[in-house]
């Protein structure tokens, strides 16, 4: 009796869409912080997208500024004050939120790409390319990520561009180690010794076995990271490495406003405060997608 090649082994692969979001819903759902935490952030999120229309002064988040109203400390009129030109600071913490989200969304998108891509071919390759990719992994992970990061972005010109090349750059290697350890299990696994017996191509092997189970960890990965470059990329911008005036940015806010801190302490609170609790919630959610994606939560 044939067996045809997509038929072996299905308990062995991710649950599918719609298990899947039944057990992320039922675990980080009696994950009382985890589920608080995703809430702020797609509160945060929808802040972001639709920051044109619901900051109380769009043109504050670019160019406009308003020197009569420099220093205006937070009221009716401008909730979170007013910064050193006058700018409403609501309206560029709102912003700043689209800034500092988009880098990170950027960062980790390119991150996992190549680290993933990168993993997979090394962990079911194995040999001398395994070598040759993980020797080159490591030595970008031999040296601390900020400080390379920092190395990186100041041979740039500083933009918002330079923080997602700086950052995605230290980043990846997370992902190829993490993704080649979880490939390198699976090629061993029967189904895909019998996919190999069958004939299928080692491409739709790795499209159809060892991708998708190696894509558990880095999802999880990928939510607790993404704090980590939030954080990693207000220091840049902190730095003077990264996003520049007038681009509304929480770390760059944050550095505006760290010489006023004692007179007026709000233009460095407020962004400072957004920066925290968005890391914050990105790692708790992070804990609670661990457990969801768990095979052991199932039960």
């Amino acid at each position: 009796m044939s067996i045809h090649p997509d038929t072996v082994a299905p308990a062995t692969r991710l649950p599918g869409g719609g298990a899947l979001a039944r057990r992320l819903v039922r675990v980080v759902g009696r994950d009382t912080l985890a589920a608080a935490s995703a809430v702020v952030l797609v509160v945060i999120v929808l802040a972001a997208l639709f920051a044109p229309w619901i900051a109380p002064f769009p043109a504050d988040g670019t160019l406009a500024t308003h020197p009569a109203d420099r220093l205006s400390a937070p009221g009716a009129e401008h909730w979170f004050g007013t910064d050193q030109v006058g700018r409403d600071l609501l309206s560029r913490v709102l912003y700043g939120a689209r800034t500092s989200l988009g880098i990170a969304a950027a960062v980790l998108v390119i991150s996992a790409l190549v680290g993933v891509t990168l993993g997979v071919v090394a962990g079911f390759a194995g040999g001398w390319v395994r070598d040759v990719i993980m020797r080159v992994t490591d030595v970008f992970l031999a040296f601390p990520a900020l400080l390379l990061s920092l190395a990186l972005a100041s041979i740039l010109r500083p933009s918002v561009q330079t923080t997602i090349i700086a950052i995605a750059a230290t980043w990846w290697p997370w992902y190829a180690r993490l993704s080649a350890a979880v490939a390198a299990g699976v090629r061993t696994r029967p189904y895909v010794d019998a996919a190999r017996c069958l004939g299928v191509h080692p491409i739709r092997i790795v499209g159809r076995h060892v991708l998708p189970n190696s894509l558990t960890p880095v999802l999880v990965q990928l939510s607790l990271d993404a704090g980590g470059v939030i954080l990693t990329a207000a220091s840049l911008s902190y730095l003077g490495l990264g996003a520049t005036e007038p681009t509304s940015e929480w770390g760059l806010m944050v550095q505006s406003g760290q010489s006023l801190f004692t007179t007026h302490w709000w233009v460095a609170a407020f962004p400072g405060l957004a920066i925290l609790v968005t890391a914050f919630c990105f790692n708790m959610l992070g804990e609670g997608l661990r457990d969801a994606l768990d095979p052991r939560s199932a039960s």
